[in-house]
């Protein structure tokens, strides 16, 4: 489109919003009717320890939204001189899982416990036995569950709970619902039913723990939309909530809101059967629509579903890139240091291309990013680690290649598990932060999965695209298409995008590096034990 339709489209209202609450940033797309990205606004945030729990507070949870979509709109003023005052749709997406209860009067319990914290071993553990199928830690089962476990004080006083995604959509358009993919992660879904799987609720209400108190788990959990389906309408205080200018007026139809792994799913076009995708970020999860179900239940493949409720196994990791963008501040502050001016953009380019001149395997280098917990490899709490040996090759390639590495080590682990159970892909898409350097990530993750690896064109914005472009599917929903039919032939059918086939000394350099990885698990767990972490007043 040329300025003046964008002009057009802003002013007309027919422009949607897609906002996406990340680890360590919120992000809002303003996207046309063609899907193209017409203005991207965005806000630093990060999580806090506190008490022993990562959490976001509720005020920087609107404060963050607030910011996030004034900055969008300044874009939106600077680069096309009209004001955003109507939107056709919009969708909030979020991290999955975690744990924000609320009472009858919607006062928050206790603080947000994010998907982030492993507390809940105990709940999961019994759950996932009772129910023979596998619930992680950071599902909302169970920290609900580990609370009632704990016998917590708050729990008798639940009315209702939900994600954040699910919260912030409750704010803004008064709608208790949640997108069929986030509910996946917060109890486990019958893909028959498109609902919560009643048998497994049964089982939970006969629990003696749980029938002490007054609630019913069906009716505090959000009700289930599929993809399509209207979720509500931004209300006039949810208009003032996301823009106290006042500027932006009610109406706009909603999306049912989603977690990242369903956003992820769309901006990949990874909604079909046999499909793949792997989304990383300060988390990261690869993800492949089934065709049947697997033959077991394990520990580190979690059953989630797409956003019109199919099957998918997810492999989700608690730690990526936060350890790469640790080592980039520092060589930020050294070229500081030395007076020369550089960006972060021109930092992370440098630090990333000097990874093909890296030795394959690393150099002998060995890496943790682990910044908290990590279940697949059975860490309760995180200790980011660099270990090598005297004679090991360190050089700033093989740093690099290492850390790259060390973001998908935990991954693999599970991805090993799906291959096991020949789990078959047809295709892997890619997407986040870590690929915005061009080849470099997306080279080395072909190698990690031995599989060709495909970038689209939109990779960098990702999720939030991904949840506008779901808005856009409730407004132009024909009863008769698919949201893989959607995705195909409206959404995709001019998407251009880039692959790159696995080279033979990568994987085999990645198998060496994944020995030493798995081999050195010990070492970080003795740092976990010996290097207790005290919180700052």
């Amino acid at each position: 489109m040329n300025k003046e339709q964008i002009q057009e489209q802003i002013t007309t209202g027919k422009a949607a919003l897609g906002v996406e609450f990340g680890s360590t940033r919120i992000k809002a797309v303003l996207v046309a009717t063609d899907y193209s990205v017409i203005a991207v606004g965005s806000h630093n945030w990060e999580n806090k320890l506190e008490g022993g729990v990562w959490t976001y507070s509720l005020e920087d949870v609107w404060t963050g939204l607030q910011s996030a979509y004034k900055n969008l709109t300044e874009v939106i003023d600077d680069e096309y001189g009209v004001k955003v005052t109507r939107l056709a749709s919009f969708g909030i997406a979020a991290m999955m899982h975690g744990y924000l209860a609320f009472d009858k009067d919607d006062q928050l319990l206790v603080p947000f416990r994010t998907w982030r914290n492993a507390i809940t071993g105990q709940a999961a553990a019994e759950l996932t036995e009772m129910f023979d199928f596998n619930i992680p830690q950071r599902w909302s089962i169970a920290h609900l569950y580990q609370a009632i476990l704990n016998q917590e004080t708050h729990v008798k006083e639940i009315n209702f709970f939900t994600t954040l995604a699910g919260y912030v959509h409750w704010r803004l358009t008064g709608e208790k619902v949640i997108g069929i993919g986030d509910a996946s992660g917060m109890f486990p879904i019958d893909s028959n039913t498109n609902d919560y799987n009643q048998e497994m609720i049964d089982q939970f209400s006969s629990l003696k723990t749980v029938q002490q108190y007054l609630w019913e788990l069906r009716k505090i959990l959000p009700t289930i939309k599929l993809a399509g389906e209207e979720a509500g309408k931004l209300t006039a205080a949810g208009a003032k909530l996301l823009d106290p200018s006042g500027t932006l007026q009610p109406d706009a139809i909603a999306a049912a809101p989603e977690g990242d792994a369903g956003t992820g799913m769309v901006s990949t076009n990874s909604v079909k059967q046999r499909t793949a995708n792997v989304s990383a970020g300060t988390s990261a999860f690869a993800m492949v629509v089934l065709e049947k179900e697997l033959s077991q239940v394990n520990e580190n493949i979690d059953m989630v579903t797409t956003p019109d409720g199919s099957a998918v196994a997810m492999v989700h990791i608690n730690n990526s890139t936060s350890e790469i963008n640790s080592w980039a501040r520092v060589f930020t502050e050294f070229a500081a240091a030395i007076g020369a001016t550089v960006t972060g953009g021109e930092i992370f380019s440098a630090l990333f291309n000097s990874v093909l001149k890296a030795d394959p395997d690393a150099g002998g280098l060995l890496s943790y990013g682990y910044h908290s917990g990590e279940n697949i490899t059975g860490m309760a709490e995180g200790r980011p680690m660099f270990v090598r040996t005297p004679n090991a090759k360190f050089t700033l390639a093989n740093l690099m290649r290492m850390h790259i590495y060390s973001a998908f080590g935990a991954m693999k682990i599970g991805l090993d598990v799906l291959a096991k159970e020949q789990v078959a892909m047809d295709s892997v898409i890619a997407q986040g932060g870590i690929f915005t350097t061009p080849v470099v990530a997306q080279k080395m993750l072909a190698g990690v999965m031995n599989t060709p690896v495909t970038l689209m064109k939109n990779a960098g914005e990702g999720g939030p695209w991904g949840m506008a472009v779901l808005s856009q599917f409730v407004t132009n929903h024909a009863a008769n298409q698919t949201l893989a039919d959607y995705l195909d032939n409206d959404v995709f059918k001019s998407q251009e995008s880039t692959t790159i086939v696995p080279d033979p000394e990568d994987v085999a350099g990645f198998a060496k590096f994944m020995a030493r990885y798995e081999a050195g698990l010990p070492v970080e767990q003795a740092a976990i034990d010996q290097m207790p972490v005290v919180e700052e007043d």
